[in-house]
Formats: C-alpha cells, structure tokens, sequence
C-alpha cells in the first residue's frame, strides 16, 4: 500500500487553451478554478506537488503559498517536455502525473490506484488507464527511474507520449469510471459538463 509520503504529483498547466478560447486553468468549475480542484486533489494523494507551467504568477493567487512552481521552457513544448521537467524534480519512486483540465476526477479513484502500486510488475514504467484510442498519459502512475529513457526519446525529437509508452512496458489501470477522464477542451466541453 502507498501513502502519501511516497508519491509525488506534477501537475501540467502549460496548454494554449487554444480550443478553449481562454485558459482552462482558470474556468470555474462550481465556483472552484480548475487547477485549484486538481491541485487539491493531488495534494490528498501526495505529500509533494509540483506545477508545470510557464505563468507561475498567473496561478499563484489560487494554489496555496506552499506549492512548489516548475518553470517550464520552451514555451509550448508540450505535455512530454513538461513532464520531463517535473520528473527531474521528483524524489520519490512514483509519481502521480495530472492535466490540469480533469473536472470529473475523483480523488478516491486516485487513492485507490495508488494502493495497488506495490502490484505493478517491476518491468512497467508505468500504470495507466487504456482506452480505444491508446493511453491515458495525463492521469496515472510513472516510475521516476523512467527519466533516463524519456530523456533519450526527447532528445532524438520525440514528442508523443503515445509513441514513447508504446516501446514501454505499461501496466493496465482498471478503469471503472471512464467518465472521470473527461478532458474540457471546448466551449462545448464545458457546455455539457454534468
């Protein structure tokens, strides 16, 4: 069983927004900014929690005062890049990686994947949810150890986390409520968020 103190979370909030038309970090969700219900959530499941993005004083006015900023460079990147940025901060085995723009997630569902973390075969860089269209890169459990390898993938211009999972092993996550993945990305997003 992992506790807290044996996680860490990086959360990515770097995106354009561009779909969205203005910064999805910042969309009220019941009153609530977005990156704020993510921050807390991540905060429930890990002891440290690390912010990806390049607008640290854009969001400073709703994390909490202790929350630990990650400058990211080049300015949109992208998500991989990100990542690599935070993963090279973390101390602890695991790290619980999130986007910023997951309204439905539910943190007793993270809470309960982390305790099955000491079940995931030693081989697996990762444990992620798995749909049709391939991984869930942006809400799920990476070994830090993966850093060396996700490095090399980079520096030879790789850029999809689809393709760099897909030379991996990678542990399947059950996933009893899809829904709670829902990315909003589009006005209509946000529309039909129930």
């Amino acid at each position: 069983m992992t506790n807290r103190s044996e996680l860490t979370a990086i959360i990515l909030a770097g995106g354009k927004s561009s779909r969205m038309g203005e910064d999805k970090a910042l969309i009220l969700i019941q009153g609530v900014p977005l990156l704020q219900r993510i921050y807390k959530i991540a905060e429930d499941c890990a002891a440290t929690v690390y912010v990806v993005t390049p607008w640290e004083q854009r969001y400073q006015h709703i994390l909490p005062p202790n929350c630990q900023f990650i400058k990211e460079a080049p300015l949109f990147a992208g998500p991989l890049i990100g990542f690599a940025q935070g993963l090279a901060q973390v101390q602890t085995d695991w790290v619980l990686l999130l986007a910023c723009d997951l309204p439905k997630l539910r943190v007793e569902a993270l809470q309960e994947w982390a305790n099955q973390l000491d079940d995931v075969r030693t081989s697996a860089i990762a444990t992620l949810a798995h749909h049709i269209k391939g991984w869930e890169p942006l809400c799920g459990f990476y070994r830090r150890s993966c850093l060396p390898d996700l490095n090399e993938y980079i520096n030879q211009g790789g850029r999809s986390f689809q393709q760099w999972l897909n030379q991996h092993p990678v542990q399947v996550l059950p996933l009893t409520e899809p829904g709670m993945l829902f990315n909003c990305n589009t006005p209509d997003d946000l529309a039909n968020l129930n």
